[in-house]
């Protein structure tokens, strides 16, 4: 993992062997792309001619931001896994982070996947804690795996005492961030943004685009009650003293009645109100899963996942006209187009 000074203007502060001035090695270009791929290799940067499409993805939990591309190996370009990759659309910065997988065929043509600074919340830890804010927890995590952090919004919620047993970063974030949002209603997501971790609420994050039948090229919709779908809700505590159990159950029988019982159980945490806890459990959980594929879309590079855009789509069973939140953007950028493909989930 090489961490540079300052890429801005596709200048580094430090660079070997040359007095101060970039190597920079330019592949051509088809006319009219205004998109720019860099790798740095020790303080050198090289802009290499790239094969096919340039793949940008995103989803909104577990997994970091990937870049995939192919470049042509020549005699000039050398790099390796855990170099920087930079790449801006417009002259604006997507995408910011490092070389994990190289793949090489016998025509010279080398397959790269990059991560963002996410690709490092895989790695697993144990952590103990009480009285944190998640926005605190997330710095912490950030600083002890030496992350940069960029705009980090206080979640204005303390969290319950836990203690996280070798578990993923990922999911040690989730589960805060599930814990603020199960109490308080507030949806807060974490992100790359071009080097710097974010933790923002989605509320913020509404963009000026609309998506409809004139600008999705094709989409597909599917709904489920098979995952994360549940009418019934309970809520228990464990009396360690007098070894006994009290439950709680919230359910909404209409709902019963139509899909069978669809259990969530879930512990009742320290501070914590049974009540207000298991109703917003099951307002929250007994909807439909409906997931709206938009493919495509004319791309726009702040579209990426925990942003919401407006869309207004007649899907058959339920006509949409809301702002809605992306789970998953896949970027493609090729020569003389740029489109994306926008996965949605649709709470209604």
């Amino acid at each position: 993992m090489t961490v540079l000074a300052d890429i801005s203007g596709v200048t580094v502060s430090h660079v070997s062997g040359d007095g101060g001035t970039a190597k920079k090695y330019v592949g051509v270009q088809p006319s009219g792309e205004t998109y720019e791929l860099y790798i740095v290799h020790d303080n050198v940067i090289y802009e290499p001619v790239t094969e096919d499409k340039i793949v940008w993805t995103t989803q909104r939990q577990g997994s970091p931001g990937s870049l995939k591309f192919t470049v042509v190996k020549d005699n000039i370009l050398n790099f390796g896994e855990g170099d920087t990759v930079i790449f801006r659309y417009g002259g604006a910065g997507v995408f910011y982070g490092y070389v994990f997988t190289k793949t090489r065929n016998k025509k010279g043509l080398i397959s790269v996947t990059a991560y963002d600074q996410l690709r490092y919340l895989k790695n697993k830890d144990t952590y103990v804690y009480s009285g944190k804010r998640a926005d605190e927890l997330f710095r912490m995590i950030a600083e002890d795996f030496k992350l940069i952090t960029g705009e980090v919004e206080n979640t204005g919620y303390t969290l319950g005492s836990r203690v996280e047993d070798n578990q993923e970063l990922f999911d040690i974030l989730q589960n805060a961030i599930d814990e603020t949002y199960d109490n308080t209603g507030r949806l807060y997501y974490f992100y790359d943004d071009f080097g710097k971790l974010c933790l923002k609420n989605i509320s913020s994050m509404r963009l000026d685009l609309t998506v409809n039948e004139t600008v999705a090229e094709d989409f597909n919709y599917s709904s489920s009650i098979d995952k994360d779908v549940y009418n019934t809700v309970q809520i228990y505590d464990d009396d360690s003293e007098g070894g006994s159990r009290k439950k709680y159950v919230f359910e909404n029988g209409e709902n019963i009645t139509e899909w069978g019982v669809l259990q969530l159980t879930q512990k009742l945490g320290k501070d914590e109100n049974p009540n207000s806890l298991g109703q917003e459990l099951l307002d929250t959980y007994n909807i439909k899963h409906r997931e709206l594929v938009i493919k495509g879309i004319f791309g726009d590079a702040r579209a990426r996942a925990g942003t919401s855009l407006a869309i207004a789509l007649n899907l058959g069973d339920i006509e949409v006209n809301t702002y809605l939140t992306v789970e998953k953007a896949v970027h493609n950028f090729s020569h003389g187009r740029y489109s994306m493909d926008l996965t949605l989930e649709l709470k209604m």
